[in-house]
């Protein structure tokens, strides 16, 4: 079927049901930012690929709101459908609840599958109906029926994650979670979210694309957990391991009878930003609800120091793979032929060779010339194009090992470049390097700190629309909150906390013009402490990358003396981390790849 025929055939089902608005959002059944192949309803129902969005179907017409690292992608890839595309924040776009109000009839109907749907969505959208006197119904799967061959839910087998790479045992996190639960005075907690439930319990799996997460539900109660899971993922390892920390499995579609079992005698501990509304709604009214965000959220952005130690091996790794693939590209562009489909296997290749690889962290971006203008953009057959000895070539990738997980992007130049190339490209890189050199107060936050990569580019009247960085979980979500770098309050996301000390964050500013080129350039970072005096705990970054920044895309007429020491002494690490672990000859291109200049 094509996107139209989808669209009519829901549109169809809608005027059965006597639905007048009917929502597809992006997550799965736990709020995750990346789903499996089965919860890609979204992507199935309009042909819009990116990771982020929500579409609204009317009975006659249908729309899509997508924020700002989509909207260049959403639109070629809308072209045609019928769907239109509302920028999320931009002048004169409505919110979806606006649009809402405006669109839903008197005693109207909206629909969705409050599985995919989260509590304060949910919420809002029978507040939204009730004010037109109409109702929503959450318990419909309306895709389901229009999606024929929809994949199954995974049964790839689970597997445990060694105290020599988790760094604490499940039994030390459970004391730690049990004790933010007596602070609360809540009885049980209920999780959500798969990566705090791997986190906890030191298990990962393989149900989501380029995430190693289990799909899975937790009770932690003060004497024991209950897992919501697939038992038949589970080896007798990883039984005996369960058996030892107290964690019973249940089947995983057990979990909305266990809400409804809930007393009036119990007090339930829940995040509403990670629970989906219909689990949330099955949970009785009359049971004491403690609303607070999952304790484990923020103590897992917090490495320890096991992780914190295997994360910088993590990174040497990857950085060697990563400097190799520099190198084939830079001396083989023009001598034979490489696509951007070509230069990613080629990356990923490169990464298998270091050891204790799992695979890619996120799904890779290669993006050539126009190509990179798109934020996230994603080759295909359809869309891969060669590389010539011209031009600026984008990747954005990562990798998951047993150490951690990297994210990194490097923007080189294969040949020739225009001025407006050469002088946004420094900007980049001056905005990443005045960033990861900065040192602040503890108690900061990312919303302070983000000015120190926005100053080079608002300087120019210049900017970026999307944040400068992300937190990066430890085999995990390779997009962590709670920390980032944002310069204002993005809706629906959660609040801005203090840096702590082995907090893993990215620094990745970018620039992107339609139809000619896109420049990001990507280092990891994690908070150090530095020193104390009377004015305070000041911290810093450790950068966590080492790969090279293309000198041949550099005008040091752009940058001041310090900018060129900042360059200078980033690159004098990179060659003294990643230099022993490569070839002479490509020793000898890094050595020139990282002169002073």
């Amino acid at each position: 079927m094509t996107v139209q025929e989808r669209i009519g055939k829901l549109q169809e089902l809608m005027k059965e049901q006597d639905i007048q608005i009917y929502i597809v959002p992006t997550a799965d059944y736990h709020q995750s930012e990346y789903v499996g192949d089965h919860f890609k309803a979204r992507r199935f129902l309009t042909g819009f690929t990116g990771s982020a969005g929500t579409a609204v179907i009317l009975q006659d017409a249908a729309y899509i709101w997508t924020d700002g690292r989509y909207f260049i992608q959403a639109a070629q890839e809308l072209e045609g459908s019928g769907i239109i595309l509302q920028k999320s924040g931009e002048p004169g776009v409505p919110a979806i609840e606006e649009f809402l109000k405006r669109e839903l009839p008197e005693k109207g109907t909206i629909g969705f599958d409050g599985r995919t749907v989260g509590v304060a969505k949910g919420r809002e959208y029978e507040k939204i109906a009730a004010g037109k006197g109409g109702k929503v119904r959450y318990s419909l799967d309306l895709i389901d029926a229009v999606w024929e061959d929809r994949p199954p839910l995974s049964e790839k087998p689970a597997f445990l994650l060694d105290i020599q790479y988790a760094g604490e045992a499940v039994e030390e996190k459970l004391k730690r979670v049990r004790g933010k639960m007596e602070e609360q005075g809540a009885d049980v907690l209920v999780v959500t979210s798969l990566d705090d439930i791997g986190w906890l319990l030191n298990i990962r799996g393989n149900d989501v694309e380029y995430f190693p997460l289990l799909l899975s539900y937790a009770v932690i109660k003060k004497d024991g957990v209950e897992l919501y899971a697939d038992e038949r993922k589970f080896s007798e390892e990883i039984r005996g391991h369960f058996r030892k920390n107290g964690v019973a499995v249940y089947p995983y579609e057990a979990i909305y009878g266990r809400m409804k079992a809930f007393t009036k005698e119990e007090t339930v501990m829940l995040d509403p930003e990670q629970m989906n509304y219909a689990l949330f709604s099955n949970i009785p009214e009359d049971v004491a609800k403690v609303q607070e965000e999952n304790p484990i959220v923020f103590m897992k952005a917090v490495k320890n120091q096991i992780e914190a130690e295997n994360i910088r091996k993590a990174h040497i790794r990857d950085g060697i793979a990563h400097t190799k693939f520099m190198y084939w590209l830079k001396t083989n562009i023009g001598k034979e032929k490489i696509t951007e489909l070509i230069a990613s296997a080629k990356l990923e290749e490169f990464r298998g060779m270091q050891g204790a690889f799992l695979g890619p962290s996120f799904g890779p971006i290669c993006a050539y010339k126009e190509h990179a203008a798109c934020a996230h953009y994603s080759s295909t057959p359809e869309t891969d194009v060669e590389l010539k000895t011209e031009g600026l070539f984008l990747t954005d990738t990562g990798g998951h090992y047993y150490e951690g997980s990297t994210d990194i992007t490097r923007t080189v130049a294969l040949g020739a470049i225009t001025e407006e190339e050469r002088a946004h490209f420094t900007t980049v890189v001056c905005s990443m390097l005045h960033l990861a050199n900065a040192k602040f107060l503890q108690g900061c936050t990312g919303m302070t700190l983000d000015y120190a990569a926005r100053e080079p580019f608002w300087r120019q009247g210049l900017n970026y629309n999307h944040g400068t960085g992300h937190g990066v979980g430890y085999l995990g979500n390779i997009h962590e909150p709670p920390v980032n770098f944002h310069w204002k309050r993005v809706p629906g996301k959660m609040q801005y906390p203090a840096l702590e000390v082995n907090m893993v964050i990215t620094d990745e500013p970018g620039i992107y013009i339609e139809g000619s080129h896109g420049i990001r350039i990507e280092n990891e970072l994690m908070v150090a402490e530095g020193e104390k005096n009377e004015y305070g705990q000041f911290l810093h970054f450790d950068i966590l990358t080492f790969v090279p920044i293309d000198l041949d895309a550099v005008d040091p007429e752009r940058m001041t003396e310090q900018e060129k020491k900042m360059l200078n002494d980033y690159h004098q690490k990179v060659y003294e981390k990643i230099g022993p672990h490569l070839t002479e000859e490509e020793r000898n291109w890094l050595q020139e790849y990282t002169r002073k200049i």
